[in-house]
């Protein structure tokens, strides 16, 4: 217990770290169609309140949004990244049973990129339609060792490949954060 806390402390630091030497633009995603919505009392898109992020699943682009997170940091971080709209702190989503969750893969360093942290975008392990599909997201880091052949990883096939082969550590810190999927390929909301 007193390690996992030790553990979590030194996370939260490397976030906070991280997270203040980084400015992030969001990526331009493109705006949902409000056709068919007569009658809905609204003509508001999901971006109105709620832009839309990149990530890989299975190697093609898809689209998220980031709603609450169990972290204090993490949701002041995401809530930074996307320049508002507030993402709500419910330190209760870290109590969800494993069958709740999903993963999701977010690089700490690496390629220069969009992602929470500046480098590559995030890679999901499920999209709506698959059987394990979940909103709520365990967060898994990864850091990209001392040494490895620095790439952009699109699919969880080439991410467990880098990890066999010792160029990638993941993590997971007991952060849950809610990511429910709005767009991939084949597929929207």
């Amino acid at each position: 217990m007193k390690m996992s806390l030790i553990v979590g402390l030194a996370i939260l630091t490397l976030l906070s770290a991280a997270c203040s030497s980084i400015t992030a633009n969001p990526t331009a995603t493109p705006k949902p169609a409000t056709e068919g919505m007569s009658g809905m009392g609204t003509s508001l898109s999901t971006n109105d309140y709620a832009p839309l992020v990149m990530a890989y699943y299975e190697g093609e682009d898809m689209f998220f949004v980031h709603t609450e997170a169990s972290d204090e940091g993490v949701a002041t971080m995401l809530t930074e990244m996307m320049n508002g709209p507030l993402v709500v702190l419910v330190p209760e989503l870290a109590d969800a049973p494993e069958t709740l969750l999903a993963d999701v893969y977010v690089f700490t360093n690496g390629l220069e990129g969009h992602g929470p942290f500046g480098f590559q975008p995030d890679i999901f392990d499920s999209v709506p339609g698959d059987k394990n599909y979940r909103p709520l997201r365990a967060v898994n880091l990864v850091e990209w060792n001392e040494n490895a052949g620095v790439r952009e990883l699109r699919t969880l096939a080439e991410l467990k490949t880098a990890e066999n082969n010792g160029e990638v550590t993941i993590t997971r810190p007991d952060i849950v954060v809610n990511m429910p999927v709005l767009v991939w390929k084949d597929g929207s909301r």
